[in-house]
């Protein structure tokens, strides 16, 4: 289930969805290239290797924080470090 959120269409991604949501990382495992998040309500949220294969990121630290992307059914499509 996606959480109330203001989201508009990706340009150039198809059915991709910009929730603009951040979470921090609870757990990573640099074998399989997943891991876990939690939203700032804590409620947790799995990510796999093709989500964290688009952030071009190398690895994840835990308490890190990230930016994350979602499809219309919850799944996380994409990581990326939070800039300012």
């Amino acid at each position: 289930m996606v959480p109330p959120a203001v989201a508009a269409p990706r340009p150039g991604r198809p059915g991709a969805t910009v929730i603009g949501m951040q979470a921090t990382v609870a757990t990573y495992d640099p074998q399989t290239r997943s891991g876990s998040l939690l939203l700032d309500d804590g409620t947790p949220v799995d990510f796999g290797p093709d989500a964290f294969a688009t952030s071009g990121l190398r690895l994840l630290r835990f308490g890190q924080r990230v930016r994350i992307e979602r499809d219309p059914q919850g799944v996380v499509t994409e990581l990326s470090l939070i800039t300012m």
